[in-house]
C-alpha cells in the first residue's frame, strides 16, 4: 500500500486539531485556561489569549516528533501554538533553527511565519495546567489526542521526549497500542536512548523549562546535541 501523501496527512491532522480545540474533558484545566485569558499577564494586556486546548504544530511528514508536557500558561495558552511566546520556546526554537528543523529562530505568535521541517511538536496535555502539574486523570483524559496524532504521523522514526511527563506519556501510548507491555522497564535520563519493538527510537531530554535552563541543568550545547542526534537517528 502506498504511503499517505503529505496533503492527506495534513487533512487528517486538521480534523484532529478541530477535536483538540473543542475538547472539554477536563473542567479544572478549562476553567484555569479561560481565567488566564481573562486576567492576562501585565505584559500581554493587549493580547487576545487563545485560551483553548493547543493542537500540534509542524511538518505533517515529520520523521521526528517532540513530545512535551503541556502549553505554557502565557505562552501557547496565549498564542495557540506550542512553545511560542515563552521562555521554553525562546530556548528551544533557536536550537531547532541551528539544527535545520526550523526556518527561523524566533517564535512570537502563530502568525510569525515560522515553519518546521521534518519535525512536529505535540504534548501529553493540551491545556495549560496550574503549576505545570496535570493530574494523572487529566493526562489520561488527554491521551486520546496524543494517540490520534501519532497514529497519523506514520513516517516518524524518532521521538524526542522532553521531561519525565513527556517520556511517561509516550510510553503509556506505546502500552495502549500494544507496542510495549511494561513502561517501568524503560529509564529516563538526559541523552538516554531506547529503541522500541516497533523500531522507533525514543531520545530523552530534560525539558527546556526556565527551571532547567536558568539553573544550568540544561544548556544550549546539551540541547543542540539532542537534536543533532535526532537528525542522525532519523536519517536526515
Amino acid at each position: 500500500m502506498p504511503a499517505p501523501s503529505r496533503a492527506s496527512i495534513q487533512l487528517a491532522l486538521d480534523v484532529i486539531a478541530g477535536n483538540i480545540v473543542t475538547c472539554e474533558r477536563c473542567p479544572r484545566l478549562r476553567e484555569y485556561c479561560t481565567a488566564l485569558g481573562q486576567t492576562k499577564r501585565r505584559a500581554y494586556l493587549d493580547w487576545k489569549y487563545w485560551a483553548r486546548p493547543v493542537p500540534g504544530f509542524g511538518d505533517p511528514a515529520a520523521r521526528v516528533v517532540i513530545v512535551g508536557l503541556a502549553p505554557g500558561a502565557h505562552g501557547a495558552n496565549r498564542t495557540g501554538r506550542p512553545f511560542t511566546g515563552d521562555g521554553a520556546g525562546n530556548f528551544m526554537y533557536p536550537v531547532l533553527y541551528d539544527t535545520g528543523f526550523a526556518t527561523q529562530p524566533q517564535a512570537t505568535s502563530a502568525q510569525d511565519g515560522l515553519r518546521l521541517r521534518n519535525i512536529r511538536i505535540v504534548s501529553v496535555c493540551r491545556c495549560a495546567p496550574p503549576a505545570d502539574k496535570p493530574t494523572p486523570q487529566e493526562q489520561a483524559n488527554c491521551s486520546v489526542h496524543l494517540s490520534s496524532e501519532l497514529a497519523v504521523l506514520r513516517r516518524v522514526r524518532v521521538i524526542v521526549a522532553l521531561g519525565r511527563i513527556g517520556f511517561d506519556g509516550y510510553l503509556r501510548h506505546l502500552q495502549r497500542t500494544g507496542v510495549i507491555e511494561r513502561p517501568s522497564v524503560y529509564n529516563f535520563g538526559h541523552g538516554v536512548e531506547h529503541t522500541m519493538p516497533n523500531g522507533t527510537v525514543v531520545l530523552c531530554s530534560y525539558h527546556p523549562s526556565l527551571r532547567n535552563t536558568n539553573t544550568g541543568r540544561l544548556d544550549r550545547a546539551q540541547f543542540t546535541r539532542i537534536f543533532m542526534r535526532a537528525r542522525e537517528l532519523a536519517g536526515l
